[in-house]
């Protein structure tokens, strides 16, 4: 077994580690990122509601990727939240 073997079983324990997180998470993440949506429009009285769901839809397609989902959707409802209420 060569080197690059080796490192190919390792890398291989890290993404079936990951990917099993990732599924333990994602309601979670997806409950965090409706819960924030909820309170932007709720901050803003409904004005940017299209806006946020436009943010909120875009953060939903980004589930199923494993590397920086949750911190890619978490940033854009925060960008969205900052921009309703300037």
């Amino acid at each position: 077994m060569g080197i690059f073997d080796k490192a190919k079983d390792a890398l291989s324990g890290v993404t079936d580690k990951a990917e099993d997180l990732r599924e333990s998470v994602g309601g979670i993440v997806e409950d965090g990122i409706d819960k924030a949506a909820d309170m932007a429009n709720s901050a803003t009285g409904g004005k940017f509601e299209d806006q946020i769901d436009k943010v909120k839809d875009l953060a939903d397609k980004i589930d199923g990727q494993v590397d920086g989902a949750a911190d890619a959707a978490a940033d854009a409802v925060t960008d969205a939240v900052e921009d309703a209420t300037e």
